[in-house]
C-alpha cells in the first residue's frame, strides 16, 4: 500500500479551501467553531473547542522527556512500500513543491508559527510565535515571535521572513498546503517581531489550525538568489531543530542536531530531538533493508508485513536479545487502508460495480493464510476512532441525512455497510454469485467470457502496484475477479511512477493508506471526499468522490462547535463514503511492530496521537554497551 506523504507531523497532509457560497449566508464573517478561543487577548495556544491541556506557564509537553542524555545516531529505513513518496531516492532537497522527490523528514529542518501538541487531539501551542491574537471578527491572526529566533545561518527569523512564507506556499507551494492557504488575503510584516495573517472571511473557523503549524518559515533572503520551485540539492537554511548533514541520493541522508538551536530551553521543544544524528538509509529491496538490520547498520525497523513479523527475525543477533521485538499500541487517528476504485473512469462509474469487484476479496482466507491471523478487517473510512458508523443512524445522524435521502443509497438509512464475510475458502461462491448479480443490476452484460457495458467497452481492472511483495496478497483477489468473468491484471510500475500516477489519477485500482488528525477540520475532509478536490491533481481524492449529499455533511462540520456534534457528523459522513463502495477497505492493526537494537530508551508512555521515534526515544549508552553495539 501507499500512505500519505508524511509533510509535516500532524497533517492529512492535503486540504482545500471551503466553497464560497456555503459561507455568503454567514455575510462573509468565518464559521465560529474557535469560538471558545477569546478575541483581543494574547494566546499561548488554541484549539478546535477551547480547550488546552497545557496552561501558559507549562515546562514541556508531557510526552517529553528532558532528563533523557543527548547524543547517538538513530539510524532506520523508509519504510517506502507503504509511504506516497518516491523514497528510494531523492533529487531534491526542497520537500515544499510537488516538483521532484525529496527525502523523508526534511520538514525537521523548519520551525513554524505553531506546533502540534501529540497527546491531545486538536491544540496548537506557540512555537516560533510566543503568542497569537484574534481579531474581533475572526479573520485576522496576528503573531508576536519570540525573540532570539535564529536561522541555521545565524540570521534573525523576521516577521518579513514569515510573510514571505505564507505567501511563497500560497503562490508555488505544494497543493498539500497551498489550497489551504486559498483563503489567506495576505500575510503582512506590522514590525520586526509583529506578522498579520489576513483571511477574506470565506475560511473556516479551524483554517488557522491547518495553517499555523503546517506553513514552514524560510529565510526570505536564501530565496532572494534562488528560483523556489527548482529542483535543488543546495541545503536549506532553516529554522529548525535539525540541518542536513552528509547525503548521497539513492544511499542515505544524515540530519544533524543544531548545537545552537535557539529553542534548546523553550517548552514546546524542550525534552524532544535527543539523537545527534538522524539517519536515513535508501533500499531498492525489502530484503536489503533486512540484511542491513540484521548486521547492525540499520538499528530500528517497523515491520510492516506480518509473514516476515512471524518468520524473518530468527538470525543471530536477535537470538542472543541484542535484538528485540515489541509491539507498541497504534495511535488514536481515523485511518483507512484500502484499495481506491477510480469513480472518474466510467467502467466504476456505478456503486454496483464497485461493489461487486470488493465482494469477491477474500480477507479471511488471505489473513489466515498469508497475515498469520495478524489483522482485522477494516469497514469503516475511519477506523481507530470514534467516527467508526455502527448499526443504524442515530437522530443525530438522520437529522444530517434526511434532507438528501431521495438522491442517497437506501442502504445508507439502514445497518452500517459492512464488508462481505467469506467462508474462509478462498473462492466463495455465494461471494461470487452476489457480485454477479450487481454486475447484472450495474448494467453489464455476460459474453464471451467477460462483462461487456451497452457501447461494448469489457469491463478489465489493473490493479497499480509499486513493489512486487504485493502480488502476494492481490494475486488470489485477481484470481477470484478472473473466476467472476472480469479480466483482471496487476502491473508493477516503480515508486516514482507509482507516485506520478496517483498524483494524476491515471490507474484503475490503487492501494492507498492514510490517517487523518484527531479532529479532522472540513478542509481535510474536503481533500479526500469533497467534490471540489475530485479532479485537483495531486490532492487525496483518488477514488474521484463527487457527491452533492457528501458535499453538504462535509460544509456542516464547517459549522460544528462541540466534540460531540463532531463525531455525529462524522459517522453520518462514514456511513454515505461506505454505502457507495468508493474504497475496498483493506485491513488494520492495532499495533506498531517494532524490531529494534537494544540500545534506546523510551517513555513507557507514548503519545496518543502522534509517534515520531526518532524525536522522542534516546540513545542508551549503557544498554549499548551491553549488546556490543556503538
Amino acid at each position: 500500500m501507499s500512505t500519505i506523504n508524511p509533510f509535516l507531523t500532524r497533517r492529512a497532509f492535503i486540504r482545500t479551501a471551503a466553497g464560497a457560497g456555503a459561507v455568503a449566508a454567514l455575510g462573509g464573517l468565518p464559521r465560529l467553531s474557535l469560538a471558545g478561543n477569546p478575541t483581543g487577548t494574547k494566546l499561548h495556544g488554541l484549539s478546535s473547542f477551547g480547550e488546552l491541556k497545557y496552561g501558559p506557564d507549562y515546562g514541556h509537553f508531557s510526552f517529553a522527556r528532558p532528563e533523557a542524555p543527548q547524543g547517538g545516531r538513530f539510524a532506520f529505513q523508509p519504510s517506502y512500500w507503504y509511504f506516497n513518496q518516491n523514497t528510494q531516492t531523492f533529487n531534491t532537497l526542497n520537500s515544499f513543491t510537488l516538483k521532484g522527490e525529496a527525502p523523508p523528514r526534511m520538514e525537521y529542518c523548519f520551525d513554524s508559527l505553531m506546533t502540534w501538541a501529540w497527546d491531545e487531539p486538536d491544540a496548537l501551542y506557540c512555537a516560533l510565535a510566543e503568542s497569537v491574537e484574534i481579531s474581533s471578527d475572526r479573520n485576522t491572526y496576528r503573531f508576536v515571535l519570540r525573540p532570539g529566533a535564529t536561522f541555521s545561518d545565524g540570521s534573525p527569523v523576521t516577521a518579513e521572513d514569515v510573510a514571505f512564507s505564507h505567501m511563497l506556499m500560497k503562490a508555488e507551494g505544494h497543493p498539500q498546503i497551498a489550497i489551504d492557504l486559498t483563503e489567506l488575503a495576505e500575510a503582512v510584516a506590522t514590525d520586526e517581531r509583529t506578522v498579520e495573517l489576513r483571511f477574506t472571511g470565506r475560511q473556516t473557523g479551524r483554517a488557522i489550525l491547518s495553517i499555523a503549524n503546517s506553513v514552514p518559515v524560510f529565510s526570505k533572503d536564501f530565496y532572494a538568489r534562488l528560483p523556489f520551485a527548482d529542483h535543488v540539492m543546495e541545503l536549506p537554511v532553516g529554522s529548525g531543530a535539525w540541518k542536513v548533514g552528509k547525503f548521497e541520493p539513492g544511499l542515505y541522508i544524515i540530519y544533524e542536531r543544531r548545537d545552537d538551536y535557539w529553542a534548546n530551553d523553550l517548552p514546546f521543544a524542550r525534552g524532544l530531538d535527543h539523537f545527534a544524528e538522524i539517519r536515513i538509509d535508501f533500499f531498492q529491496e525489502r530484503q536489503a533493508a533486512l540484511e542491513a538490520f540484521k548486521k547492525g547498520d540499520i538499528r530500528y525497523r517497523e515491520e510492516f508485513t506480518s509473514k516476515s513479523w512471524a518468520t524473518a527475525y530468527d538470525f543471530p543477533a536477535a537470538n542472543e536479545g541484542k535484538v528485540v521485538k515489541v509491539e507498541i499500541p497504534d495511535e488514536k487517528r481515523p485511518s483507512l487502508q484500502g484499495w481506491a476504485v477510480n469513480s472518474r473512469k466510467p467502467k466504476f462509474a456505478d456503486p454496483r460495480t464497485r461493489q461487486a469487484i470488493g465482494m469477491v476479496f477474500d480477507f479471511e482466507w488471505a489473513n489466515k493464510n498469508l497475515f498469520y491471523d495478524a489483522y482485522t478487517r477494516a469497514n469503516s473510512t475511519f477506523e481507530k476512532s470514534d467516527f467508526v458508523a455502527e448499526g443504524l443512524p442515530s437522530d443525530g445522524e438522520l437529522k444530517l441525512l434526511e434532507p438528501y435521502r431521495a438522491e442517497l443509497p437506501e442502504a445508507v438509512f439502514g445497518e452500517a455497510v459492512m464488508q462481505f464475510v467469506s467462508d474462509g475458502s478462498g473462492r466463495d461462491r455465494k461471494a461470487l454469485r452476489e457480485a454477479r448479480s450487481l454486475l447484472r443490476q450495474a448494467g453489464w452484460k455476460y459474453a464471451n467470457g467477460g462483462y461487456f457495458s451497452e457501447s461494448g467497452e469489457k469491463l478489465e481492472i489493473e490493479f497499480l502496484i509499486r513493489a512486487q511483495i504485493f502480488t502476494r496478497i492481490l494475486g488470489p483477489f485477481v484470481e477470484n475477479l478472473k473466476a467472476l468473468g472480469v479480466a483482471a491484471t496487476i502491473r508493477q510500475v516503480d515508486p516514482s511512477q507509482f507516485q506520478s500516477k496517483l498524483e494524476a489519477f491515471d490507474f484503475d485500482v490503487a492501494g492507498v493508506a492514510f490517517s487523518m488528525d484527531a479532529t479532522p477540520s472540513s478542509e481535510t475532509l474536503q481533500q479526500f471526499f469533497h467534490s471540489m478536490s475530485a479532479n485537483i491533481e495531486g490532492a487525496h481524492n483518488y477514488p474521484g468522490i463527487a457527491v452533492p449529499a457528501i458535499d453538504a455533511i462535509i460544509d456542516n462540520i464547517r459549522d460544528i462547535e462541540t466534540r460531540d456534534e463532531l463525531v455525529t457528523a462524522m459517522k453520518a459522513l462514514d456511513r454515505v463514503l461506505r454505502a457507495y463502495h468508493f474504497w475496498i477497505p483493506n485491513w488494520y492493526s492495532a499495533n506498531h511492530r517494532i524490531a529494534m537494537w537494544d540500545m534506546f530508551g523510551r517513555a513507557e508512555e507514548k503519545p496518543d496521537y502522534f509517534f515520531p521515534v526518532e524525536r522522542l526515544w534516546w540513545y542508551d549508552k549503557e544498554k549499548a554497551a551491553a549488546i556490543g553495539a556503538g
